[in-house]
């Protein structure tokens, strides 16, 4: 049977972070819980570094050709719609 490892990761914080990182109690499980959350929700394209490589950015246009952003009347929150489908409503 295999183990799950554990390791230590650190990173630097400016002061007013620190601060309030010290006002949590269990500060190794809240940054945890932060990471994987934001891992969730990291963009399948530029997978979290907010630019597309020249690449990237070719396959986005080939895309968007058939695709647009558009903002929910609903949530006011981004999201895709492809052109070459009916939409469909999505309660929100």
């Amino acid at each position: 049977m295999k183990k799950n490892k554990s390791e230590v990761i650190t990173f630097k914080a400016d002061e007013a972070l620190s601060e309030e990182l010290k006002q949590i109690p269990n500060r190794s499980a809240f940054i945890r819980a932060a990471v994987t959350a934001a891992l969730a929700s990291t963009c399948p394209l530029c997978q979290g570094t907010g630019f597309l490589t020249p690449k990237q950015k070719e396959h986005w246009e080939t895309f968007a050709k058939n695709h647009s952003v558009k903002k929910c009347r609903e949530c006011d929150e981004m999201h895709l719609i492809c052109s070459r489908e009916p939409a469909k409503p999505v309660s929100c």
